[in-house]
């Protein structure tokens, strides 16, 4: 945004907002993907190891999603973000497999 946008100055408010939100939906992804990689263990049931997994591919996604978007959705009209909507959804969607993956894991743990 420095280099080939000037720091956005003069550009329209609309393409102007979709860099900065795309520019911090990065941030957020980049983020998750650190919080996760620091309590990062492998679950021992398998389908918590499918959760897991399945939620990482889906935030990894997300990240992708939210980068091509940052390059294309200020281009399209009437701030259309089909990218980011997908993105969103998909980085929901895997911070909640997260989650379930490790809904009730010491209780288990706990019976054996």
């Amino acid at each position: 945004m420095d280099k080939f946008y000037n720091h956005l100055a003069g550009m329209a408010d609309g393409p102007r907002l979709l860099y900065r939100t795309r520019h911090i939906f990065i941030l957020l992804s980049g983020l998750l993907h650190l919080g996760i990689g620091t309590y990062f263990v492998y679950r021992r049931e398998r389908w918590r190891w499918i959760l897991q997994l399945l939620g990482s591919l889906m935030i990894t996604a997300s990240s992708l999603l939210f980068i091509v978007a940052f390059f294309q959705e200020p281009r399209l009209f009437d701030l259309h973000t089909p990218l980011t909507h997908k993105g969103m959804y998909l980085i929901a969607v895997g911070t909640l497999l997260h989650l379930f993956s490790a809904a009730n894991e010491s209780e288990a743990q706990g019976s054996r």
